[in-house]
């Protein structure tokens, strides 16, 4: 019992004279340790062909392009761009315009595709198959209507935008509470 020695009395109220500060730039750089463009890239064209085939979808089953669509197909492309790569950079946002316009382009023809199968009663995956892809800009080019460039801009704009995280207000004030 001679070699015992009892634990340090520690004062709850007494605090650290000095609390770690993580600098906006520091907190900036931690985070984008963590992005990947490569898992941002593959989510983008997986959401740019999921929103085309719906897109596609609701066309055909209509019978008429709601252009409005390519305002949610830019949302949804980018948001799985940021989700997936985690991204803090621009190169996510070009990646998020660039799935966006293709989801939008994408679901203009499957949409096209979708009338030729009900037209000549076929499967969407024989005409995906059969189709002659040399005629695919004269179909792209009848398809087309001047609006569609607002809504591809519109699109493009979106899918930019929700493809990066910004460092909002209240995390900054956070940083330095």
């Amino acid at each position: 019992m001679a070699n015992y020695t009892p634990p340090p009395v520690v004062n709850p109220e007494a605090r650290p004279t000095t609390a770690p500060y993580l600098s906006a730039d520091d907190f900036a750089r931690e985070i984008q340790s963590r992005q990947s463009l490569s898992l941002g890239i593959v989510a983008g064209l997986v959401a740019s062909v999921v929103a085309a085939g719906v897109w596609a979808w609701i066309t055909v089953l209509t019978h008429f392009q709601i252009g409005y669509f390519a305002v949610a197909v830019g949302f949804f492309v980018g948001l799985a761009v940021r989700i997936a790569g985690r991204g803090m950079t621009p190169p996510f946002g070009v990646a998020g315009a660039c799935f966006a316009l293709l989801g939008c382009v994408l679901g203009n023809f499957l949409s096209q595709l979708g009338f030729v199968s009900i037209e000549y009663e076929v499967s969407i995956w024989q005409v995906l198959v059969l189709f002659d892809y040399s005629y695919l800009p004269e179909v792209m080019i009848e398809s087309f209507q001047p609006i569609d460039v607002l809504f591809y801009g519109i699109a493009v704009a979106g899918g930019y935008r929700a493809s990066f995280r910004r460092i909002s207000e209240d995390e900054l004030l956070r940083l330095r509470a």
